[in-house]
Order: structure tokens, then sequence, then C-alpha cells
């Protein structure tokens, strides 16, 4: 079983990145978020969870760029019904927006965040909510996440509060949060510092 790869980016796609690593090509499926951060030709060390397909299919890679990724990874693929590796990837992209205001949805059973925060719709949701309510809390500590220096606990929640406060529909102010959130890259930034980049897209 693989679990982890160094070596370097050989090239990448729209879902995927080659990761050369002992002379051995490896496809490794990896969020939108996290192929962003890598680059043809530049050293990579990715978390591996491997996924066997269902009826003799073959194996594939899910990389991940920390430990915590790949663990909130495993814990939507196991726990939330109706969730394969292809889904837990696309819901852990939205996650990783704010992994710190994630897990506080989730634990508040806050629908409205997950919603209009972290773009997945009402059904799913309610849907994450019911099934990690008592299984993220260990996983994703409290006072941490794979981004250490992503905005604080709330903020994202606090700036779309703001933004409706100030007459924008909620779809565009979490269009303009989303955008905000993949600039900053993890970089940190308060309340005050998201409203100014949001409301330049606005």
């Amino acid at each position: 079983m693989i679990a982890f790869l160094r070596g370097s980016v050989f090239e990448r796609g729209d879902s995927l990145a080659v990761i050369e690593a002992g002379g051995v090509g490896y496809e490794v499926h990896l969020t939108p978020t996290s192929l962003a951060r890598l680059a043809p030709g530049q050293p990579a060390e990715i978390f591996i969870s491997e996924s066997v397909a269902m009826y003799g299919g073959g194996t594939s890679l899910y990389g991940f760029l920390t430990r915590e990724e790949r663990e909130v990874f495993h814990q939507l693929r196991e726990h939330v019904p109706g969730t394969g590796a292809k889904k837990a990837l696309e819901h852990l992209d939205k996650a990783s927006r704010s992994f710190p205001d994630f897990r506080r949805a989730i634990l508040e059973g806050d629908v409205r965040m997950l919603a209009e925060v972290f773009g997945f719709t009402k059904k799913t949701a309610e849907r994450l909510a019911a099934a990690l309510k008592d299984k993220l809390g260990e996983s994703v500590p409290r006072g941490g996440s794979p981004r250490a220096d992503a905005p604080s606990d709330g903020a994202m929640s606090q700036a779309l509060d703001a933004l409706a406060s100030l007459g924008y529909k909620p779809a565009e102010a979490r269009t303009a949060l989303q955008a905000v959130s993949t600039d900053l890259g993890g970089k940190r930034a308060n309340v005050e510092e998201i409203l100014r980049l949001a409301l330049k897209r606005l």
C-alpha cells in the first residue's frame, strides 16, 4: 500500500498530477486547490490514499498536501452516505477553504454556513452535518487545521453576514468570498481584510 510519495511533479492536468518518484510516474488525483500549488519540475511531497474500483477495476491514487486533508477525506468517504472517493475529493476541496470554519459548521449543525460559505447544496450540507457531527471533532483539532495560517474561526461566515447587511445577494457574496479564499491561498486574513478583497470583486 502506498502511503506517501516524495519526488517531483512530472506533469499536471485538470484533475490529476503525475508525480515522479524513484523513476516511476504515479498518477495522483488531487483537489483543484492542491493542484494549483503544484508546478511541473518542482519537488512534491504527497500523502496518498488508495482506492480500488469495484467489480475488478484498477487502483486509483488520491493525493493530499497534509495528513489532515487526508484524514478529512477519509471521514467524508467513510461516514457520509453515498460518497465515493471522487465525491469525497470534491467535498474536501470546498471544506479546505477554511477547515476551522468547516469544523465549526459541522459541530454546530450550521447548514446555512455550509451552503452559503462553502457552496454545498442544502441537501448535501444537511447530510454532512448529520454524518460528521460525531466524527470530525477529533480528526480536525479545534485549534488548528491543515492551513494553520488560514482565516480565523468564523471569518468567512462573518464576512458573508457583513456583505448581506450591505445589501449584496447571498449568491454573489458567496462567489466573491470563494474567489477571495482562492486568492489568499491559505494566507492569514481577518474579517476586515476579507471584506476589502471581496468588495473589490462586487
